[in-house]
């Protein structure tokens, strides 16, 4: 190998290595939850509220419940409550749906994700449920967190 010696070689080595690794790292903290408000349907004195989630981790997700604060049109806490998302397959969308009693879904100004309650699986990273949640709303209530 003329013109390379071991150091140079080593050192080349070493910052292809230090790429991959970082390039993994990126691609492991790119992997997020997103939720998306999708629906809202009117139901006698409640509220249907439909999601799509998607798990973008490369294991499933056995159980995630989210706590959610649910906000009136004038900006007031109607109430908090927990939506169970169920199993979350790796990088399979999903839709779930929650009926809401009491709850007119024109009186809904806001809906806040304020955490992870539960997020189980094997193998998850910390803070897989909540780490770079991805919130958005196809409808007119704001979806925040």
């Amino acid at each position: 190998m003329r013109g390379f010696t071991k150091r140079s070689i080593v050192a080349a080595l070493a910052i292809c290595l230090g790429a991959g690794a970082a390039f993994a790292q990126e691609e492991a903290q790119g992997a997020h939850v997103s939720i998306e408000l999708n629906a809202l349907e009117p139901l006698d004195d409640a509220c249907r509220i439909s999601f799509f989630v998607q798990n973008g981790h490369d294991v499933d997700i056995t159980q995630a419940v989210y706590e959610a604060v649910l906000f009136d049109a004038e900006g007031r806490v109607d109430r908090l409550t927990l939506f169970d998302f169920g199993v979350l397959p790796a990088n399979r969308p999903r839709v779930r749906q929650f009926v809401v009693p009491g709850l007119a879904c024109a009186g809904l100004g806001r809906l806040l994700i304020n955490g992870a309650e539960t997020c189980a699986g094997s193998g998850l990273p910390e803070g897989a449920c909540s780490r770079d949640l991805e919130l958005r709303s196809r409808t007119d209530v704001e979806v925040i967190g």
